[in-house]
């Protein structure tokens, strides 16, 4: 059940220490994996360098694979072959696809998924847009979600530029729901204003956290989503209202969460973690089946991924570094068909 013969092997960047170092990381000849029951092989088209991406090659994500091993949590592509007749009709068609945390990534020329984590792309979301279907929309369209759930007035957000944030200001936007975007330079928060934003603080200003709080007070802002940590976690705790949330998602600073005690004690504020794998992990109930139905809607409209750079397998360690330096300015993108810089 292929499209056409398929090579005996395939380039693939392949990690062998999760130490960050360049010469950690390079392309070596793997053989073409062959789908199982249930799978699908696909044929790899572009694939995004996230923050989680950046994290796990470092050894500091939450899941940590046997090594070596081929990094990268998802692509688009077009299904190549299947390991089964449930899995036939899909061949040829090009899709969005997920591999689980703990299998072997999609920083390759081809990727083996399970069918349930491979979506059939629109024909109106370009490659790019595929290959970032899963990690920022639906961790948006899950944050959000939250926000409906609890009832809550107000939000707050850190990392308010970075791609996922955008995407919650234009959810926040659509839903009529105040949302503090909190930013480090200036030229972020004018681009945030254009999008729409109506409360924008920058924490590299004087008295940040006062006007942070001033602002979180009058709106009445009692969940926040923390892509930071490190003080930052700190900061929206004493901004929100008493009995607040802050929803620790990321850790960009790289810092372990700071909150005062008192926060916790007299203000009843809480501190959680979100993990998307948990939601997946959770199987096809109301909220899931709520979020494939929304999410493509969204994706390549709402929901749109700036593409900085698209680089071929063989430029790994300076594909991370652009990732690295800059991460407002859009995503990197691997594409086996690029040309080397």
């Amino acid at each position: 059940m292929t499209t056409s013969a398929l090579p005996e092997t395939m380039r693939a960047l392949h990690l062998t220490a999760y130490d960050g170092r360049p010469e950690s990381l390079q392309v070596t000849e793997l053989p073409v994996p062959k789908p199982g029951s249930g799978q699908l092989l696909v044929r790899m088209t572009a694939s995004p360098i996230n923050p989680s991406d950046l994290m796990f090659v470092r050894g500091l994500y939450g899941v940590k694979r046997p090594l070596p091993t081929v990094p990268g949590f998802e692509c688009s592509g077009t299904v190549v072959a299947a390991g089964s007749l449930a899995g036939k009709l899909l061949v040829g068609r090009r899709v969005a696809c997920a591999p689980s945390p703990e299998v072997s990534g999609t920083w390759a020329e081809y990727v083996v998924a399970p069918m349930a984590q491979c979506v059939p792309l629109l024909p109106r979301i370009d490659d790019m847009q595929g290959a970032s279907f899963f990690v920022n929309p639906f961790s948006a369209w899950v944050l959000m979600d939250m926000a409906r759930r609890g009832k809550h007035r107000a939000l707050v957000q850190s990392a308010a530029a970075s791609t996922l944030g955008r995407m919650l200001q234009k959810l926040a936007s659509k839903e009529k729901l105040p949302l503090v975007n909190v930013v480090r330079r200036a030229e972020q928060e004018e681009m945030l204003r254009k999008l729409g934003a109506e409360h924008v603080v920058n924490s590299s200003e004087p008295e940040f956290e006062e006007r942070l709080r001033l602002i979180c007070q009058q709106l009445g802002a009692s969940l926040a989503f923390d892509a930071v940590a490190g003080p930052m976690t700190g900061h929206l705790a004493q901004a929100l209202v008493d009995g607040g949330t802050v929803v620790v998602y990321g850790g960009l600073s790289e810092q372990e969460s700071r909150i005062s005690p008192q926060e916790l004690i007299f203000h009843r504020k809480k501190v959680e973690g979100f993990w998307l794998q948990d939601f997946f992990k959770a199987g096809f109930g109301k909220a899931q089946l709520r979020a494939l139905v929304d999410v493509p809607m969204l994706v390549g409209k709402e929901f749109e991924t700036p593409v900085r750079a698209k680089l071929p397998l063989e430029s790994g360690s300076e594909a991370l570094r652009i990732a690295a330096s800059d991460m407002t300015s859009g995503k990197v993108f691997f594409t086996p068909g690029a040309t080397k810089p």
